[in-house]
């Protein structure tokens, strides 16, 4: 993103600043906007003058290797512009959709574990995840994680059930990204909008050795961030499992929670939350936005990238996953899937209203994941196609997406993407279930996805 540049009067506006004088005319003519863009993509996202940004919210030591090139966009232009309205009107247009939200309205009802239980997720068999596809608010109750207590403390628990509005949730499992600041946050913003990273003891314990974090004091905030400790001893082996809790179960880790936004520690926002809210969920009457993967389109693609490039090292089980989902009914995208315009989408950052609709897949989705595996990609279209009811999804352009935030690359580690050891990781060929001539379950899958 770059700067931001204020702009004078309807009458007066700098034209040398706009990419078209006569579209920029109509706009101003409404609303005295901000205008923030980047010189290589021409892609404006428009805001209000009126409402001073933070200031920087935290300094990092020089030691902490913070300040770190973001990774350079894809795209060199934007058709998609995402027009904000202005700060106030959206901070206040939130708050009376909170204040107006019924505290007493149906929502799931979630299956209940207790201390004694071997696993946070129960691991059902297909067949009985299945069952779950079909909501009518029956009284069923939705196995939903937290067979198991969530380990955190009762304080930082009572905190979470105390944000009752939108929250901004991220982790860091294995100290495998750097802890960054949001930026272009509204004067208002951190007053009325939760920031949560859960964390585990290895990331804690480089947060006290960078002095980011003292044990002398009973701080427990970095800049924008509330630091929630996760013994992760307590839940999965592997780090990015432990990582899709917060991910994907934000909605029972914040009961009261309207909104959130799910942000990867690889991103660092640049624009306000409310904004982002407001823009993508609430003015698209959507249940849950998310971009579109910049490269794919069908889960196979996904699937086959998974394997050829390590994402996940047991790939006989990538191949059953995906043949168990062939099986029930998975089909490559195809424009009879509209509205949806893509199976694959970039999970870095989602915005969701919660709701039966988004909470239903969310839970559904972590039942793949626990099945399978932490990479959220190859189970989202299954999920969402076959669930009832249907979401409401805003699946947004890419060039959106790489001008809300930012994108770093992960700390390097000796290991595995997922987290854990890469020795014995098997290499699939690109014909990841089409291997040797054998048939498979996905057969009729890939016939269609290659218009044969």
């Amino acid at each position: 993103m770059g700067k931001l540049v204020r702009t004078s009067t309807p009458l007066l506006f700098q034209s040398k600043l706009l990419c078209s004088s006569l579209a920029y005319l109509f706009f101003s003519l409404t609303l005295v906007f901000y205008t923030s863009f980047s010189p290589t993509s021409k892609c404006h996202f428009r805001s209000s003058p009126f409402d001073p940004l933070q200031s920087p919210l935290f300094n990092y030591p020089q030691s902490y290797g913070q300040h770190k090139h973001p990774i350079p966009t894809i795209l060199s232009s934007c058709n998609s512009p995402v027009f904000f309205s202005d700060y106030t009107f959206v901070f206040n247009e939130i708050r009376r959709v909170i204040e107006n939200s019924s505290s007493d309205s149906k929502g799931l009802r979630y299956v209940q574990g207790n201390e004694n239980a071997e696993n946070f997720g129960m691991n059902y068999t297909t067949k009985k995840r299945l069952s779950y596809y079909d909501y009518r608010d029956d009284g069923i109750e939705i196995p939903c994680g937290f067979f198991k207590k969530f380990p955190i403390s009762d304080y930082d628990r009572f905190a979470m059930e105390s944000c009752d509005g939108v929250v901004v949730v991220s982790a860091i499992f294995g100290d495998h990204d750097k802890i960054r600041q949001p930026r272009g946050l509204g004067y208002n913003t951190l007053d009325h909008v939760c920031f949560y990273m859960f964390v585990d003891e290895i990331t804690l314990k480089q947060f006290y050795y960078h002095n980011l974090l003292s044990k002398k004091t009973k701080e427990n905030s970095i800049g924008a961030w509330r630091i929630v400790k996760v013994s992760s001893q307590e839940l999965y082996e592997n780090p990015a499992m432990n990582g899709v809790i917060p991910k994907y179960l934000v909605h029972r880790l914040f009961p009261n929670s309207k909104y959130s936004i799910w942000v990867d520690a690889k991103m660092q926002m640049v624009v306000d939350p409310l904004l982002l809210i407001h823009s993508l969920v609430i003015m698209e009457d959507a249940d849950m936005a998310i971009s579109k993967h910049p490269l794919y389109v069908h889960t196979m693609e996904e699937a086959m990238a998974t394997a050829r490039w390590k994402k996940w090292r047991d790939v006989d089980s990538l191949r059953i996953q995906i043949e168990t989902y062939c099986e029930n009914g998975l089909q490559p995208w195809s424009s009879k899937k509209h509205p949806y315009p893509s199976d694959v989408p970039d999970s870095a950052i989602i915005l969701r209203k919660h709701g039966v609709a988004s909470n239903l897949f969310s839970c559904l989705l972590f039942n793949e994941l626990e099945a399978f595996n932490p990479r959220d990609q190859l189970a989202f279209a299954f999920v969402r196609d076959k669930m009832n009811p249907k979401m409401k999804l805003n699946m947004f352009d890419v060039e959106v997406f790489e001008h809300v935030a930012l994108e770093y690359r992960h700390n390097i580690k000796h290991g595995g993407s997922d987290g854990t050891l890469s020795i014995g990781t098997k290499r699939a060929s690109p014909d990841l279930l089409a291997n040797g001539g054998i048939r498979t379950k996905c057969d009729k899958y890939l016939a269609q996805m290659w218009d044969e």
